[in-house]
């Protein structure tokens, strides 16, 4: 189960879908909601969260799980 998580404004909703699906997996009146269902949706597949503000822009990028720093000090 890979694919990182969506959160997107579309017809009025905020919506959660996993990359290369064409569906939404979740709908929501708020953006508070649809960005804590997005959370829990990329923490469980440990991928990331990508938040996009009402004009589709990104405003917010999370990782969750595999974290690549081996960055010393």
């Amino acid at each position: 189960m890979q694919g990182d998580i969506e959160t997107y404004y579309e017809d009025g909703q905020w919506k959660n879908k996993v990359e290369g699906s064409t569906r939404a997996a979740s709908t929501h009146d708020t953006k508070a909601d649809a960005v804590g269902k997005g959370r829990d949706m990329a923490r469980e597949r440990k991928v990331e969260h990508f938040i996009r503000n009402q004009d589709g822009r990104i405003g917010e990028r999370n990782t969750y799980g595999h974290d690549p720093r081996n960055i010393p000090g």
